[in-house]
């Protein structure tokens, strides 16, 4: 498992300590579909794609920090991360993925009042509510983190990954290399992952 490379004694024993007490098996998760998992990828998106994230650069600036704050309140291990000015991915490692979804529905929640006081639009439905998808193995982790990186790609606001300030592109470049993420650009391809349920025209 990626996670567990990355993992020293003492974590690796905490790990299995609490894989125990939830009953779950000790090793890492059994990569085949339906199979229980501790990797995620989580999206979710601003009500009917509008660009609410986005009103302002200070506001991205601010989102981000909260998001990312707030899946670590909720324990979660982040691989890869994008935002956009109308949702944003994020894939994880979580030993408790409900905690992980309450903590992002309390973020949407003050932020959608925040929001709305701002632009004087109280009422107005911000958010779609966060889903998940289990990773089924290597395989679907690194197209997964070939997709979240090439999103401000795919919806046409840069033309190159480093180019998009608010994303976890630049610090995975730099952990493997340009030509080591080139390998896994190859070898794990994006194809058609994500049409139907992230083709937001924006």
């Amino acid at each position: 498992m990626y996670l567990w490379r990355k993992l020293n004694d003492v974590e690796r024993q905490e790990v299995l300590k609490t894989r125990r007490e939830l009953q779950r098996p000790w090793h890492g998760p059994p990569h085949r579909e339906g199979w229980q998992t501790t990797q995620y990828h989580i999206t979710a998106a601003c009500y009917e794609h509008a660009s609410i994230i986005g009103k302002s650069t200070a506001r991205m600036d601010d989102f981000c920090e909260a998001w990312l704050g707030a899946l670590s309140t909720a324990e979660a291990l982040v691989h890869a991360w994008c935002l956009l000015p109308n949702h944003y991915h994020a894939l994880i490692t979580a030993l408790d993925l409900k905690q992980v979804i309450l903590s992002l529905g309390q973020l949407h929640g003050r932020t959608s009042h925040t929001w709305n006081k701002e632009e004087g639009t109280q009422g107005r439905h911000c958010w779609h509510r966060a889903t998940d998808r289990a990773m089924r193995g290597e395989g679907h982790f690194w197209a997964t983190t070939n997709y979240i990186h090439h999103n401000p790609v795919r919806h046409g606001y840069v033309a190159r990954w480093t180019e998009w300030p608010w994303s976890s592109a630049h610090e995975y470049l730099n952990e493997i290399g340009k030509d080591e993420a080139a390998v896994k650009w190859k070898t794990f391809p994006v194809l058609q992952y994500g049409d139907g349920w992230d083709d937001a025209k924006l």
